[in-house]
């Protein structure tokens, strides 16, 4: 089963299903000399880590990580870091019923398909479950950005039919954590709240949309052809399971803008060359411009829901209906957040490296 690594010069492999003993990540291209404690490591899978708040699944689980490799005296060492979460509260019997239907809007009828077999319990590796290893893994890139003054924050701007105000970096970053929905328009997000418990009530589902903003990367960053840092970002993002539709600075409103319109122009500020709007998302031509990136993802509904629907039996071949029972998150977005931060901030230090910018032993002192 190949399509388990990601990235060019800093890479990672995850590995591990959702009822399975446990699961993991091998992350490559370490630099040496970074100082990494396991509560580096901890603090973003804390904030993915199911349970927290009633919009998310009520399955309990500590996702304590395990540094196994790559570490010596409290600093990387330039080899692979392996790390490991145990799963400890996974009810597979919930699963047992439904083990040859087709959930809709799973993975499970061309999972089916393609290999003949799947690991039916709670979706097994194309479970949410599997983003523990990003999340790791994007802890470790996240750590190595901060050495070079980069920061990556993501955020809700969209749940069901509720959207937030615009508002600036600091308020975001202030407001971020003081609600579950993970909104920094804290009024939008007493909406939301609402939103999500009529959903839940009425055994629905909701969507949403997660914007990531990345300050401080470098103008010159990517490839100006097929490795284009755009490409890269949106091929991230598009492999975060539930992740529909990203767009790129002005995104989709730009097929309605006029060029005079939609063209940054540039202006001198100091020593520095920066644009007076940022409707590239602060990428031209498949490289950064250093002003903020800022990406956009348009997350479907958690398609895990009590309600009756119609689907087939795969091992009957015939039409049937399927309640889905379980521990479920009633929406996606708020525990994307630390998810979609680990993305980009992989693919950024991912062309970091590629362009230079970072040495293997860079960090060393």
């Amino acid at each position: 089963m190949p399509g388990n690594t990601f990235g060019h010069s800093f890479r990672i492999t995850t590995w591990g299903e959702s009822h399975g003993k446990a699961l993991g990540v091998t992350v490559d291209g370490v630099p040496a000399g970074l100082p990494l404690e396991p509560q580096m490591i901890q603090k973003e899978l804390d904030r993915r880590r199911p349970g927290q708040s009633q919009v998310s699944t009520p399955r309990s689980e500590s996702d304590s990580v395990e540094i196994l490799s790559g570490i010596f005296e409290g600093k990387t060492t330039g080899t692979p870091i392996s790390m490991m979460v145990w799963n400890k509260d996974a009810r597979s019997s919930s699963y047992d019923n439904i083990k040859d239907v087709a959930r809709p809007g799973h993975a499970d009828y061309p999972y089916t398909e393609k290999y003949g077999i799947r690991d039916y319990r709670g979706g097994g590796r194309s479970s949410a479950r599997e983003t523990i290893g990003r999340v790791a893994a994007g802890a470790i890139a996240k750590e190595i950005l901060a050495k070079y003054g980069i920061d990556v924050v993501a955020h809700v701007i969209a749940l069901g039919t509720v959207c937030a105000k615009p508002l600036p970096l600091d308020m975001i970053k202030e407001n971020l954590e003081k609600t579950p929905v993970r909104c920094a328009d804290l009024e939008a997000a007493e909406k939301m709240l609402k939103e999500v418990e009529a959903a839940r009530e009425e055994h629905e589902s909701i969507g949403g949309m997660v914007e990531i903003i990345a300050t401080g990367v470098p103008a010159g960053i990517g490839e100006p052809v097929f490795d284009k840092l755009d490409a890269d970002i949106a091929k991230a993002m598009m492999g975060i399971g539930a992740v529909k539709a990203v767009e790129i600075g002005a995104g989709f409103e730009a097929s309605h803008l006029k060029g005079s319109q939609m063209n940054d122009p540039f202006f001198m500020e100091g020593e520095k060359v920066v644009t007076s709007t940022n409707n590239a998302g602060g990428i031209l031509g498949g490289l950064s411009t250093g002003m903020p990136i800022v990406c956009r993802t348009s997350v479907k509904p958690t398609p895990s829901i009590s309600k009756p629907q119609q689907t087939v039996n795969l091992k009957e071949m015939k039409d049937t209906d399927i309640t889905i029972q379980g521990r479920h998150d009633p929406t996606i977005p708020p525990r994307m957040v630390p998810v979609a931060e680990a993305m980009m901030a992989l693919v950024i230090v991912d062309h970091m490296i590629r362009s230079g910018r970072i040495h293997p032993n860079s960090l060393l002192k």
